[in-house]
């Protein structure tokens, strides 16, 4: 990848200076990351509604209750569904472990081995050399994902818990108020 590391299978976690409001505060599971760019799904917007009446034919995949995630700007119509597999090989794209994406038409009875899912409407992209151009602004900081990330029962603590996670100088902006201009 022209010495390029890919960032799959790692968050990116806004740092306090990206204010743009798709991704203020957003915890991004990245999916693929290559030379054509990169697409992840925001980990940390739960919506209102429930995943059996925003997008019933995924119903089964979800638990009964499951909240709808706003998974990012793009294509917010179209599901994307994260799910830990029983067989990795069954994922469209395999992101870590046993973790992968299922994406465009998800036929909930096709995919089989499924142990959990969360549903998210849309997804964040990133076009060739975009994210590379974003972080060398340091407006994501990036952490290794973990099981616990993608299927926070906390959502709306995601940003905190990994930036204290990640430790040393990130502690400190997990104590920054939502608005710094605001002190």
């Amino acid at each position: 990848m022209g010495g390029m590391e890919s960032l799959r299978g790692h968050l990116l976690v806004a740092s306090p200076a990206l204010i743009e409001p798709n991704f203020r505060r957003t915890v991004v599971l990245v999916g693929e990351h290559n030379e054509e760019g990169a697409v992840g799904v925001v980990l940390n917007r739960a919506t209102d509604a429930r995943v059996e009446e925003a997008v019933p034919p995924l119903a089964q995949l979800a638990e009964e209750g499951d909240r709808l995630y706003v998974g990012g700007p793009v294509q917010p119509d179209s599901a994307v569904v994260i799910a830990e597999f029983d067989s990795p090989d069954a994922a469209e794209i395999l992101v870590f472990d046993s973790i992968g994406f299922l994406i465009g038409d998800v036929d909930a009875e096709s995919a089989g081995g499924v142990r959990r899912a969360r549903v998210f409407a849309g997804y964040a992209g990133w076009g060739p050399g975009q994210l590379e151009a974003e972080l060398a602004l340091s407006s994501w900081i990036v952490e290794r994902a973990v099981l616990e990330d993608v299927f926070t029962a906390a959502p709306d603590r995601l940003w905190n818990a990994v930036l204290l996670r990640k430790g040393g100088r990130y502690r400190l902006y997990a104590f920054m108020p939502p608005d710094p201009s605001a002190n």
